[in-house]
C-alpha cells in the first residue's frame, strides 16, 4: 500500500514537472526546422536578431524574420509591435505551418504571442 502511494505520487510529480519544462520550451531555430513535428502547436520561445520586418497594406498582420545563429525563423504579429531590423528580441509563439506536404512542412514559421526587445 506504502510502495503504490509512493509510485503515484512519484509518477505525478514527474509528470507537473515534465509539463513545466514543455511550456518553457527554448528551442534553437535549427532545432524547430530539423524537428517540426516535435514543436508543430506547441509555444516555444526564441532569441535573436530581427533580420526584416515588413507589412503587407490592409492585412492586420504583420511578419518579421528572427536568427538566433543557428538558422532564421519568420514571425507572423497581429500587428501590435513590430520589430525593426537589427533589434535584439526573445519571442514567445505557437509553432505552425502552412501546410504539410508528404510529411514535411510548408511555411514554419511562429505565431506571436508575445515580443519583447531587448536594449
Amino acid at each position: 500500500m506504502i510502495r503504490s502511494s509512493r509510485f503515484i505520487l512519484i509518477a505525478s510529480l514527474a509528470t507537473v514537472v515534465s509539463g513545466c519544462a514543455l511550456s518553457w520550451r527554448s528551442p534553437s531555430i535549427s532545432d524547430l526546422r530539423r524537428h517540426p513535428s516535435r514543436y508543430q502547436d506547441q509555444t516555444v520561445n526564441i532569441n535573436g536578431v530581427v533580420t526584416s520586418s515588413w507589412g503587407i497594406p490592409l492585412v492586420p498582420f504583420q511578419f518579421y524574420k528572427v536568427d538566433d545563429g543557428t538558422g532564421e525563423v519568420t514571425v507572423l504579429s497581429d500587428g501590435r509591435r513590430r520589430p525593426a531590423t537589427g533589434q535584439r528580441v526573445r519571442v514567445r509563439g505557437r509553432v505552425e505551418d502552412v501546410a504539410v506536404i508528404d510529411g514535411r512542412p510548408l511555411g514554419l514559421h511562429l505565431r506571436e504571442d508575445e515580443v519583447s526587445i531587448k536594449h
